[in-house]
């Protein structure tokens, strides 16, 4: 065999195997410090700090993507579309973490662009978030009792165990004064600059993911201020809830295996009864916080019924002139 060919087979061989290492460093669910990703178009919305608070905002990577937390001073990123393309409507992208840290990329960034590829305004709602210690142990730590409130035990009726309660016991309610007053300030400056950003102001939304969706239903069904056209809470809680007279179209995705589903349609339901628009997505996998969705995961597609929806309740049509 020749020696080039060796040569050349070696070198592809140790190709792939950095390759892997590299991909297994990506994604792996270990948590690595990570310098501040620079935010330069980010807007301070001047909604004031976080009481209590023992460490300075600061960023880490995960499962291959940037978060950020400790965030003391909540700000908003437009994303504006190509003026070509650009429809009018706007959505403000609220990413999740259980209230303590921001999937600001997955859940954020991404979320932003793709609405900007069908010409609608994106703005990122980098909101407060509650404290966590100031090591990586720490936050680790402080992960681990996030998931552990909300995720149900394991057992349960299959099998001829004893049935399970009809629903298990919620983790009490996170106070959400600040990131109500965060979403408001977002949704009163994309007014105050509508005409600067293309944004036709009876076209605002709101999507989020995980405890994102959760902020978007806390904006829809106790702010005074916001005045939605549209929402879509991502993998959030499924409990019924009580419909506001003017609630919004809405828009739910979720995998069947995510733990904030746990056979839950409540929401659904509430919206239904109250005769709203609603339109709903049950994935038969696809787990929590796919963000844009994984190849290979039935989730992977939601994104497009998401803008095929926008579109057949109006708002993907270019935005009429004035």
């Amino acid at each position: 065999m020749p020696a080039s060919f060796l040569k050349l087979a070696r070198a592809s061989a140790l190709a792939a195997l950095l390759t892997l290492a590299v991909s297994a460093f990506a994604q792996d669910g270990t948590i690595y410090p990570l310098d501040p990703i620079p935010e330069p178009n980010a807007i301070v919305l001047g909604t004031g700090g976080v009481e209590n608070q023992p460490a300075s905002e600061s960023w880490f990577r995960q499962w291959g993507e940037p978060m950020v937390r400790n965030v003391t001073t909540a700000t908003l990123t437009p994303y504006l579309p190509d003026p070509a393309k650009a429809n009018g409507t706007a959505v403000i992208v609220a990413p999740g973490g259980g209230f303590r840290w921001l999937s600001i990329n997955n859940e954020g960034w991404k979320i932003a662009k793709a609405l900007n590829d069908r010409g609608v305004a994106a703005f990122v709602l980098k909101y407060r978030l509650i404290p966590t210690p100031p090591t990586i142990e720490g936050l680790q730590q402080s992960m681990n009792r996030t998931f552990a409130a909300v995720t149900p035990p394991a057992g349960g009726a299959a099998g001829g165990a004893a049935p399970a309660a009809a629903e298990p016991p919620r983790p009490p309610r996170p106070d959400l004064t600040n990131q109500l007053a965060d979403a408001e300030a977002a949704y009163a400056l994309i007014l105050s600059r509508a005409k600067e950003w293309g944004v036709d102001t009876s076209r605002i939304g709101m999507m989020g993911f995980s405890a994102g969706a959760g902020l978007t239903m806390h904006c829809t069904l106790n702010s005074k201020t916001m005045k939605l056209a549209f929402i879509a809470p991502i993998y959030g809680g499924m409990g019924p809830v009580e419909v506001p007279k003017d609630a919004p179209p809405l828009f739910v995705a979720i995998a069947a295996n995510d733990f904030l589903f746990n056979g839950q349609f409540g929401l659904i339901k509430s919206w239904y009864d109250a005769k709203k628009p609603v339109e709903f997505h049950l994935y038969q996998d696809g787990g929590h916080g796919f963000g844009m969705g994984y190849p290979g995961h039935p989730t992977y597609y939601w994104f497009e019924p998401f803008t095929h929806w926008l579109d057949h309740n109006g708002f993907l049509k270019a935005q009429a002139a004035k």
